[in-house]
């Protein structure tokens, strides 16, 4: 195929060089930084985490002394659901360990979750509990008193953390030498915001672009096989670059072209065994009468398990319904033999619209349906397969597909349904599907698989197919 990333460039030497330099990365290299990269940044979230929980404790239990020592009533309860909300709602906003945000950011979504947290349980604790006016003083009290040690705890936390370097992520610059020094010093004495510039030349998961120009469409894609992340530095207070203001981007000191390779979210694995074991309790009887219905049009085994890759490239045994005449691939080559047309449909689909090899009636509803693809239910509880990822393919269709898209795809679990699937089915061709997985791997998201669950019911109420 055509080289996506051969595009010409005349901008930025130093952007040119980053990008000339940049070497894909094998799946199993891929692999292991994502596996490995988590520690550094989980320890820093519950580190932050509990310096946040041991200010609220701090500050609750000597607002409770105090208004006890004064003899007025005080809701225990309340204050720790005034606690308990802020913290969840600072962990959402990306405050745990807070990497990649402004100052006036952090100290923004600090006060508004504060606000909210105290909103939120002053007004449970009037319409549920019946508290008095001293409750709400003392939860104003407890956000009052908490923010102060929280500033205190933090720090401290976050200092110990840099001392043990641990605390951020290491990045190389991309800029002139100049340039690229006043950045590293500027990342150094804001080092809260966790990009730690890489020592001695050492090479790093995420990129600094501190140039004069944005890189292209191609030079993005080629970065990004590179590196876990591209980041387009904003503008700095005593350094102009490309004209991007933190203001413009939520208040981040950069624009992120390129986010961490594909990932399974917290949580995935679960939520998959969560949908997949009553599924293939409920969809145990459809099954039983499909079979029923092979048997009858075409005797002989109603399952059959084709090999496909799996997670980091790894054969899986995927479990099908047969929809086809058992002596399918002889049909196949007979027709792609003396039928062109046939032969050019199935090199850009490996599909036919009127494909010989299916089984009449019960083959075509199946395949209409989905209802052949339940039994990889199955896989989805062994954990070869997901709900949700990009379908695994037979070996000769991967082979049509580039060789760093393909390495790419086996760092995810594939899944049941996915958004090609629900997007243009058969009538796309490799490259589209290309497109379509590639857009799924890098945005892959709870909320995103439960839009595709969503979806694919739709596209199965038409008999599409997923």
């Amino acid at each position: 195929m055509t080289d996506t990333y051969s595009e010409p460039f005349d901008g930025d030497p130093h952007l040119k060089s980053a990008v000339a330099t940049a070497a894909p990365r094998p799946a199993w290299m891929i692999a292991i930084a994502t596996a490995g990269r988590g520690s550094g940044p989980v320890l820093c979230f519950v580190a932050t985490a509990l310096a946040d929980a041991a200010a609220f404790t701090a500050a609750g239990i000597l607002v409770l002394a105090v208004l006890q020592g004064l003899g007025l009533a005080a809701s225990g309860p309340l204050m720790a659901l005034t606690a308990v909300v802020a913290i969840l709602l600072r962990a959402a906003c990306g405050l745990y360990p807070g990497y990649r945000l402004t100052h006036e950011e952090v100290v923004r979504r600090r006060v508004l979750t504060a606000l909210v947290a105290g909103a939120t349980a002053t007004v449970a604790g009037v319409l549920l509990i019946g508290v008095g006016a001293n409750a709400v003083v003392a939860v104003a009290a407890l956000l009052v008193l908490a923010g102060a040690l929280a500033i205190v705890l933090d720090t401290a936390v976050c200092r110990g953390l840099r001392r043990l370097e641990i605390w951020g992520t290491p990045v190389e610059i991309a800029a002139s030498p100049d340039r690229a020094a006043a950045v590293a010093a500027f990342l150094r004495a804001n080092w809260r915001c966790g990009l730690v510039p890489a020592a001695n030349g050492r090479a790093a998961a995420t990129l600094i672009l501190a140039g004069d120009t944005l890189p292209s469409t191609g030079e993005v894609r080629r970065l990004r096989s590179a590196y876990d992340e591209v980041i387009v530095l904003a503008d700095l207070p005593r350094l102009r670059l490309a004209g991007l203001q933190p203001g413009d981007l939520k208040s981040e000191i950069g624009l992120r072209l390129a986010g961490r390779p594909a990932h399974a979210y917290p949580g995935k694995r679960l939520c998959d065994l969560a949908i997949a074991i009553p599924a293939a309790v409920l969809a145990a009887p459809l099954v039983l009468l499909a079979a029923v219905g092979i048997a009858i049009v075409d005797p002989g085994p109603v399952f059959y398990r084709q090999t496909r890759e799996g997670l980091g490239g790894r054969p899986i045994r995927v479990l099908k319904l047969r929809t086809m005449y058992r002596d399918a691939e002889a049909i196949l080559d007979g027709l792609l033999a003396r039928d062109p047309a046939a032969r050019a449909e199935w090199m850009m689909h490996f599909k036919l619209r009127r494909d010989p090899r299916v089984l009449p009636v019960v083959g075509h509803l199946l395949r209409a349906s989905s209802l052949d693809e339940l039994p990889q239910l199955l896989n989805v509880i062994a954990g070869d397969m997901s709900i949700v990822g990009p379908r695994p393919f037979p070996d000769y269709h991967l082979a049509a597909m580039r060789p760093d898209f393909r390495a790419k795809r086996a760092t995810v679990v594939p899944g049941l349904t996915g958004l090609w699937q629900i997007s243009d089915r058969s009538d796309a061709d490799v490259a589209t599907q290309e497109l379509l997985d590639e857009y799924y791997i890098d945005n892959t998201d709870f909320w995103f698989d439960i839009s595709i669950i969503l979806r694919t019911f739709a596209s199965l109420l038409r008999l599409r197919g997923v």
